[in-house]
């Protein structure tokens, strides 16, 4: 049981790194979408990159914060029974619904966002939303490293409230 700890602290700790540098992307956002602002309406002189920066740090402040958020259990979540359950019930709902919706929806999410980036650092694609042209590859890859670390720790989490079902005491 030791070693099962051990690895669920490993992916609780790379979900906290994950939400950190997320975070400061946030940072970029709030940087560039005020440098864009001040520059198009106060100088008049609008720039090529912001708008594709803003879109691409939005995405990776939202994917990269997607494990902390699930760690935390900070989710959005319409609970209208769910918060009246006991804590074995809520994890035994946890687990039907994890295994029903949110395990074969991130994974076919992830699939395709793994086919995305490695076709994008193939064919070198850029996006097109602008004239810049960035590179799409890096932000594809990121992509799909969010769900990646994302299905980690619902895994994490799916462990834990398997145990907490069978046993009706946390594993932690």
């Amino acid at each position: 049981m030791t070693a099962l700890k051990k690895i669920l602290s490993f992916v609780d700790s790379l979900s906290e790194w994950s939400g950190a540098i997320g975070k400061w992307f946030a940072f970029l956002l709030v940087l560039v979408g005020t440098f864009e602002t001040v520059s198009r309406h106060f100088f008049d002189a609008p720039t090529i990159w912001a708008y594709d920066t803003l879109c691409m740090a939005g995405g990776v402040t939202y994917l990269l914060g997607a494990s902390y958020v699930y760690r935390h259990d900070a989710h959005t979540r319409v609970d209208i029974f769910y918060s009246r359950c006991s804590p074995r019930r809520k994890a035994l709902l946890d687990v039907i619904c994890a295994l029903i919706f949110f395990f074969p929806l991130m994974t076919v999410m992830f699939e395709m966002a793994v086919s995305w980036a490695l076709r994008a650092w193939r064919i070198n694609e850029v996006m097109f939303n602008s004239f810049w042209y960035p590179p799409a590859a890096p932000y594809r890859t990121i992509f799909a490293l969010g769900l990646f670390l994302l299905l980690l720790q619902a895994l994490a989490k799916l462990i834990r409230d398997v145990h907490l079902v069978l046993r009706g005491k946390d594993l932690d």
